[in-house]
């Protein structure tokens, strides 16, 4: 049985197109989830801060994009950032790949595969 990978994928970055062919080179099932076609839920959002040891949202958000601060979103609050993710997910870093109950922002590519480690 293979192991089965998620990546939080947008099929317009290169990243996320990088990250997709090191991951189908290895011998496990791979499930796109292409996030800005389907949001994610703010409880999605919330167990993939958990997956990512993180408590702060921004850390899996596009801090630099114009968007981003015309949000206010630099000096808002943890429930805000997330409030912000789900209505404008192209915020949301990418890629990201979960495996079980871990995941990484695979900024580079090549960092998706840190989680095929023992």
């Amino acid at each position: 049985m293979k192991t089965t990978l998620t990546l939080w994928f947008h099929a317009a970055c290169s990243k996320s197109r990088k990250a997709r062919e090191l991951l189908a080179a290895r011998e496990l099932e791979l499930e796109l989830f292409e996030y800005q076609v389907t949001p994610p839920t703010r409880e999605q959002l919330e167990e993939l801060l958990c997956k990512l040891d993180e408590e702060d949202p921004r850390k899996m958000a596009r801090a630099k994009e114009a968007l981003f601060s015309e949000l206010g979103l630099d000096d808002a609050d943890r429930d805000a950032v997330l409030d912000a993710l789900v209505a404008h997910p192209e915020l949301i870093e990418r890629p990201i790949a979960v495996l079980g109950d871990k995941a990484i922002i695979a900024r580079p590519p090549e960092r998706a595969l840190e989680l095929l480690l023992p």
